[in-house]
Order: C-alpha cells, then sequence, then structure tokens
C-alpha cells in the first residue's frame, strides 16, 4: 500500500471554482483499487468546516503565519480529510481566492504558504500516526511545500500542473514572512523575475511532475504556452509526464442522474433538449442546440464566440451559456440576448450545468490554451457533441469529425485551429452540415457516449508514478 498526501486549495464536493476541485475529490476513490490509500489536505474555509461533522484534533499550531490554528481529520463525502483551520486565514465569505473588491486576498501568499508548511510537516512527521509515503500539491497553492521540505530525509514529491498561467506571485519583501531561505531566491529556485514564485519552487524541487494532458505537457515547453515558465519546463522534461484527468462517472451519468430526465438512448435525451430550450426561453430551431458551461474568460476563446456567434444563428442554430467572468464578456454575452435564440445565464449553478450538458446538442469549447478541460468529457458521457478547439487535453479526447474519421465511423466532435474567430466560423458552419444530417449526426453522439471518460487508466498511471518515485 502506498500512502499518498494530496494537497490543494479546493475540492469536490466541499468547495469548488472549478476543474481542480473536482479532479481533487475524485481521485482518491479512482485510484484506491491501484493499491494507494490517499488523505486529501485543504484549507478550512467556512464551506469545508461546516461539511466536517465529527472531526479529530491531530495537531495544534501557536502561530501559523500570524495566528492560532488546529489540524483536524474527518471523513467525508467519501473522502478521508485533513483540514487546516485557522480562522486568520481561511474563514472568510465570498470566493476563496477574491476579496469582495474581486482582487486577490492580499494575504494569498501567507494562506497558502501555511498550508504548504503543515502539508511539509505532515510529510515528515506524520499526522494522526499516519505517515505518507508520497506528497502531491497541486497548482501553485501547494508549491511552497516543496521549499520547507529539507533535501534530505524527505518523502517523495509530486507536483502536478493543472494551469501554469498561475503562478502564486509575492514580492520579495516577503522571503522571511514567508520562512523560506533567501539562498534559494535565485534563478535556480523559487526567484522569477525578482518576485517569489510558489509555482516555481514546486516545479523545480519536485521529484516528479506531471500535467493534465500529453498535448499540453508538450505545449508547456513552448513560449506561447508555458507563461514564462516554458525554460523551467524544457529543464524538466525528464521528470514531466502527462495524465488526462477522468471525471466522476457517478455524478456525471445520463443513465442515473437526478438532476435530469435520466435517458439510455437518444430518444430520452431529446426530452432533456425540449426541456432545456423551456427552462432558457428558447423557440424550437432547425440547427442545433450549442451550450457553453465555462468561466467566461479570453483564455476560453468566449471572445472568439462572440465574433462568430451570427454564424450559428444564421444557420438556425441556438446558444444557452452558464458562467461568469470577465465583466467586458458578461456585458457582451448579455447584449446577444437580444436575439431570441440566445440564452444566458451570469453565475454559477451546478445543477443547472448538468440540465444544460444532457439538453444540449453540441458543447462548445474554443479555448486559447486547454491543460485538459472537463466540460467536453461531459458532453462525450452525455451524447452532447464536443466542437473544441485544436489544443491541450481537448486535442486529445476529441475525435475530429474529418471524411477519414467518419468513414472509419470513429469521429466524436469538431476541432478546429488555428484558434481564431473565422476558423470557429468555419468550425460551427461544420457542426450545423452534421448536424443537418440526422444519421452522421445520431452516429456521432452514439461515438461520445461510448468514448473512456472515467478514471481507469489515469489511476493506474498515477498509481505507477508513485511507486516509480518510491522506486518500487
Amino acid at each position: 500500500m502506498i500512502r499518498v498526501l494530496s494537497v490543494a486549495s479546493e475540492c469536490a464536493p466541499l468547495i469548488k471554482t472549478g476543474g481542480l476541485a473536482d479532479v481533487v475529490g475524485a481521485l482518491p476513490a479512482a485510484i484506491a483499487a491501484n493499491g494507494v490509500e490517499m488523505r486529501t489536505l485543504l484549507p478550512g474555509y467556512p464551506a469545508v468546516l461546516e461539511a466536517l461533522g465529527k472531526t479529530k484534533t491531530i495537531a495544534k499550531y501557536d502561530d501559523l503565519f500570524g495566528g492560532t490554528a488546529t489540524l483536524m481529520a474527518a471523513k467525508v463525502a467519501g473522502l478521508d480529510l485533513l483540514a487546516v483551520k485557522a480562522a486568520h486565514l481561511y474563514e472568510r465569505v465570498g470566493n476563496i481566492y477574491l476579496g469582495p473588491d474581486g482582487k486577490d486576498w492580499p494575504d494569498n501568499p501567507e494562506r497558502f504558504a501555511a498550508l504548504s508548511k503543515v502539508a511539509a510537516e505532515i510529510g515528515l512527521q506524520g499526522a494522526g500516526g499516519w505517515v505518507p509515503d508520497v506528497l502531491h500539491g497541486h497548482d501553485w497553492q501547494a508549491g511552497l511545500m516543496m521549499e520547507y521540505l529539507p533535501d534530505e530525509g524527505r518523502p517523495a514529491t509530486v507536483m502536478t500542473i493543472h494551469n501554469i498561467a498561475f503562478h502564486g506571485l509575492a514580492g520579495a519583501e516577503k522571503i522571511a514572512d514567508l520562512h523560506l531561505d533567501p539562498l534559494r531566491f535565485t534563478p535556480e529556485g523559487y526567484e522569477y523575475w525578482g518576485k517569489v514564485s510558489a509555482l516555481k519552487a514546486g516545479l523545480m524541487r519536485a521529484d516528479r511532475l506531471t500535467t493534465v494532458s500529453k498535448t499540453y505537457a508538450a505545449e508547456l515547453m513552448r513560449p506561447e504556452f508555458g507563461m514564462g515558465l516554458d525554460g523551467v519546463m524544457r529543464s524538466r522534461r525528464g521528470v514531466l509526464t502527462g495524465i488526462l484527468n477522468g471525471i466522476d462517472e457517478t455524478a456525471w451519468n445520463p443513465e442515473t442522474d437526478p438532476l435530469i430526465a435520466p435517458y439510455k438512448t437518444l430518444k430520452g435525451k431529446a426530452a432533456n433538449t425540449a426541456a432545456l430550450r423551456a427552462e432558457m426561453g428558447l423557440p424550437e430551431a432547425e440547427g442545433p442546440l450549442c451550450v457553453v458551461v465555462s468561466r467566461l474568460t479570453e483564455q476560453k476563446g468566449l471572445d472568439l464566440l462572440l465574433q462568430a456567434l451570427p454564424t450559428l444563428l444564421e444557420r438556425g442554430g441556438q446558444l444557452a451559456l452558464l458562467g461568469s467572468g470577465e465583466p467586458s464578456l458578461e456585458a457582451a454575452f448579455r447584449a446577444a440576448t437580444r436575439d431570441p435564440n440566445v440564452a444566458v445565464r451570469i453565475g454559477y449553478d451546478e445543477a443547472l450545468s448538468h440540465r444544460m450538458i444532457a439538453g444540449g446538442d453540441a458543447i462548445l469549447v474554443p479555448s486559447r490554451f486547454e491543460p485538459c478541460g472537463l466540460t467536453q468529457l461531459y458532453g462525450l458521457r452525455y451524447g452532447t457533441v464536443p466542437l473544441v478547439a485544436l489544443t491541450g487535453g481537448l486535442a486529445d479526447t476529441v475525435i475530429n469529425a474529418s471524411p477519414a474519421a467518419m468513414a472509419k465511423g470513429v469521429a466524436t466532435g469538431v476541432q478546429f485551429s488555428p484558434i481564431t474567430a473565422e476558423a470557429l466560423r468555419v468550425a460551427l458552419d461544420d457542426l450545423c452540415d452534421l448536424y443537418a444530417e440526422k444519421a452522421q449526426w445520431q452516429k456521432l453522439q452514439r461515438n461520445a457516449m461510448k468514448q473512456p471518460v472515467g478514471w481507469d487508466r489515469s489511476a493506474a498511471a498515477y498509481a505507477a508514478l508513485y511507486a516509480e518515485v518510491l522506486g518500487r
């Protein structure tokens, strides 16, 4: 049995702002069958503390970056959970990363340094008698964990990049406050253009690096995708592995989903499409009902969708969108609802996301970069044909409906490249052409529903990686 401590800033179903939480929440159960016992360390946000129920106190801290703290253990939502209760750091209302002004909490470096510090101590001393063999950190919020471990006598370490765009930067004046070794503030250490980079700290010192698709692993070594860390990634290519994310096939199962009208066949899916149109106030249409469930950012290519949207509408298609993000994009999509075939809901609604993916004919993911992506996997599972940009995990999970793939009967969606508004217009035209031919469209849907999108293969790959880093 390999014991792994997974360290992250969010974890579904307890606290979620994006796909990171889904991965962190699903991996422990998925990997258990591979001889891995995984516990998850989280900050004690209000939502996490509320969900804990019966807890056991593991450790107390007189001064954890400015205040007292407690490490608590609990079993909740199928997870073996460790939570850092520190009111001065985590017990705040609203977004876990952003203050009421929409900007990062100014003490985010200390908040997640505290998480990393506790993780390192667990790695060295254990927690309640449980000692991990491997520390597995996720994104920049766990990056400083690697700096708090000694060079010798440390557990094995793995660092996963879910999105390299976020570095966890802090000014150099915080080196002492963050309890960092000033001698390691160098280009070979955690220094990044004169600042502390929590992500770089993890990338430079972890024994193994992973990211969430093979294509994204290759892209990270290129300047246009590496976000200033492409040189670091090239220097560490020998320890980098791309492992695709999976989805929770229990939570996302069209046959048993309690949030929709369950279906096994495409005939059953039609009832969800009709229900979604009614809920969103959309009329009947000749073209496909396309859905978007996403953060509204330029990374997600949604400005490109706004430019290409007239093509979809001219072909008799419709758009239903759920998301929030950049105010300019929120305003632009609200304005697009002047067309009766466009419906927009600003915000996040888990139940509505299920109804949209079940009811949509196609799901649009035009991201400029996408490490893995989960919504296209939900779409595949529900027979909602993905239209995706040719990048990252989107390239690895969707088989383009090229003439050859259609002839062989293996296509599952539509890909477009380059990632421009004009290429997206062409792809939307292709999508509408496919939709107009009902037999080939239904073949695409059935192919999509057959695709493996769960955790089996990926969990086995993580287990093999843990064994490798331990020399087993």
